[in-house]
C-alpha cells in the first residue's frame, strides 16, 4: 500500500526493507492511546479553528468507531500497514473521506508515537502499581497472622538471631513500599505532553499545547520540541525501576525456594502454584519462584539494551528510537505477570510455625542474648562473648541446644549463671526484648502492623487499572 511519506519517493520500497522498518507487529497495542491522542488533538484544531467543527465530529465519530470496531474484533490490526499511526488514518480516511485526511494537521509521527509511548507507559504504571498494592495487602495479612511465629534471621545463610515471620516479612513489605514510590515518582516526571512538538521544531499553525496536554490528563506541554521527540528518560527510568521489583522478587523467591526444600520444610506451596516432575513422582517444585528468579535477567537485559541503543544518539529523533518499544514492552509484561503470580503464590502458601521456631532453637539463635545474659549480670561483653562461643562448642559436641544443656555444664563454663538464663535464651524472650523501631519485639512490631495499615489505607493505588 502507499505510504503516508511516499511523495517523494518513486520507487516502492523493498519488501525486506519494509518488513525490517515496520512497527505494527508490537506497537500496534497502543490502538487505544493514539485514538484518545487524535481525538484531543483534533478536539484542540477546531478550537483554533484549524479544523471546522463539522469536521472534528467527524473524525472523532470515525476515530471512536474504530476504536469500538477494533475492541470488538470485527476490525483487526494486520500487518499491511507500517504503524499503529498509519492503521488508524488509513481506516478513518476509508471510513470518512478527506475530512479523515486531515487528522495529522499540525503533527509528526514522532511526537505522534512519542505521545503514544508516553500514554502507555503512564497507563502501565497505574496497573503495576495496583498490582503492587495487592502484593502489600497479601504481606500485610501475612504479617498480622504470624507476629508470633518464630523463626531464624540469618546473615551469610547462616543462622543469626531469631526473628518472627512477621519481621522478616516485613522487610519485604518496606521493599515494595519502595517500589510503588518509584514508579509513581516516575509518573509525575513523565506526566508532560509532547504533542504539538512536531518533527522536532514545532509547528506554523497556532496549536494549543496546553489545552491538548489537559484533554489528556498531563500536568503540562514538555518545554522543547527537540527533547520532547527524542526523550527516553522515563522509560529507561521505568525500566530501572522494573529492574529493581524484579530484584525484589527474585530475592524473595530464592528465599521460597530454599524455605520450601526438604531440608528446610518452611514453607508448603499451594498445588495450584506448584509443578511435579515428569519421571520422579514424588517432586513438588517450585516452578513459579524459579520462573521470577530467571525472568528477572530479562527486564535487566530490556533495561541495558536501551540504555545501550541511545548513548550515541544525536539529537534529535533517530529510528534508532523505535527499539524502545519490544523489550520495554515485554519487561511490562513480564513484571505485571511475575507481580500477579506472586501474589496468588503467596496468598495460598502454608508456613509451618513448629518447624521454623525449632529451626531457630537448634540453631543457636539464641546466643547473642545468653551474652547479654552475662553483660546485665556485669561480666564484660567481649568476655562474655568467649564464655557463650565455648558454651556453644560444648552443645555442638553433645548435640544439644543451649536450651538443654544443664545448668551445671552453664556453671562449669562461668558460675554467674542462674536458673534465669533459660528464661533469658528462651526463643519468646529474645525476640520480644528487642522493642527498638523495627525490630522484631512484639511491641515493634505492633507498631509496624499499624503504620503498615496507615500506609494502606492513605496510599490505595492513585488510578483503577485500564483496559489494554
Amino acid at each position: 500500500m502507499a505510504q503516508l511519506w511516499g511523495g517523494r519517493f518513486t520507487k516502492e520500497t523493498d519488501q525486506i526493507v519494509y518488513d525490517f522498518n515496520a512497527s505494527i507487529r508490537f506497537d500496534k497495542r497502543m490502538y487505544a492511546q493514539d485514538i484518545a491522542g487524535s481525538i484531543a488533538h483534533v478536539t484542540m484544531l477546531a478550537k483554533q479553528g484549524i479544523l471546522t467543527e463539522s469536521e472534528r465530529d467527524q473524525i472523532i465519530d470515525g476515530l471512536q468507531g474504530i476504536l469500538r470496531d477494533v475492541e470488538s474484533g470485527s476490525l483487526a490490526i494486520t500487518e499491511e500497514y507500517e504503524d499503529i499511526h498509519s492503521f488508524v488514518e488509513a481506516n478513518l480516511i476509508s471510513r470518512i473521506g478527506d475530512a479523515g485526511k486531515k487528522l495529522h494537521t499540525g503533527r509528526s509521527r514522532n511526537d505522534q508515537v512519542a505521545l503514544d509511548m508516553k500514554l502507555y507507559t503512564r497507563d502501565q504504571i497505574d496497573q503495576l502499581d495496583s498490582l503492587l498494592y495487592q502484593l502489600l495487602s497479601v504481606l500485610h495479612r501475612l504479617m498480622k497472622e504470624h507476629m508470633d511465629t518464630v523463626m531464624p534471621g540469618f546473615t551469610h545463610l547462616q543462622k543469626a538471631q531469631p526473628v518472627t515471620l512477621a519481621h522478616h516479612l516485613g522487610a519485604y513489605f518496606a521493599m515494595f513500599v519502595r517500589d510503588r514510590g518509584r514508579l509513581l515518582d516516575i509518573r509525575r516526571r513523565l506526566n508532560e505532553c509532547p504533542l504539538g512538538a512536531g518533527a522536532l521544531a514545532g509547528t506554523t499553525y497556532p496549536l494549543d499545547r496546553e489545552y491538548t496536554a489537559g484533554l489528556l490528563g498531563f500536568d503540562r506541554a514538555t518545554a522543547n520540541s527537540m527533547d520532547s521527540v527524542s526523550d527516553r528518560d522515563y522509560l529507561i527510568e521505568l525500566l530501572s525501576a522494573l529492574s529493581v521489583i524484579m530484584m525484589h522478587l527474585s530475592r524473595m523467591s530464592e528465599e521460597i525456594i530454599i524455605w520450601n526444600s526438604n531440608e528446610y520444610r518452611f514453607v508448603e506451596l499451594d498445588d495450584a502454584y506448584s509443578t511435579g516432575s515428569s519421571i520422579m513422582p514424588q517432586k513438588k517444585n517450585p516452578d513459579i519462584a524459579e520462573l521470577v528468579r530467571g525472568k528477572t535477567g530479562r527486564v535487566y537485559g530490556a533495561l541495558m539494551s536501551l540504555l545501550t541503543a541511545m548513548k550515541g544518539l544525536p539529537l534529535a529523533y533517530n529510528k534508532d528510537m523505535q527499539e524502545d518499544k519490544e523489550q520495554a514492552f515485554d519487561a511490562m509484561d513480564t513484571v505485571r505477570g511475575c507481580i500477579a503470580l506472586f501474589i496468588g503464590m503467596l496468598d495460598t502458601a502454608t508456613f509451618h510455625r513448629d518447624v521454623m521456631e525449632n529451626s531457630a532453637k537448634g540453631g543457636f539463635t539464641n546466643a547473642t542474648d545468653a551474652a547479654d545474659y552475662l553483660v546485665m549480670k556485669g561480666v564484660p561483653f567481649r568476655d562474655a562473648h568467649g564464655i557463650i562461643g565455648a558454651l556453644v562448642l560444648r552443645c555442638i559436641e553433645k548435640n544439644v541446644s543451649l536450651d538443654d544443656l544443664p545448668l551445671e555444664e552453664y556453671r562449669q563454663v562461668s558460675p554467674v549463671f542462674q536458673k534465669d538464663i533459660y528464661q533469658a535464651i528462651s526463643m519468646e524472650a529474645c525476640v520480644n526484648r528487642r522493642l527498638t523501631k523495627g525490630a522484631p519485639g512484639r511491641k515493634a512490631m505492633e507498631d509496624a502492623i499499624r503504620e503498615n495499615e496507615r500506609y494502606l489505607t492513605e496510599q490505595p493505588p492513585a488510578r483503577s487499572e485500564k483496559k489494554q
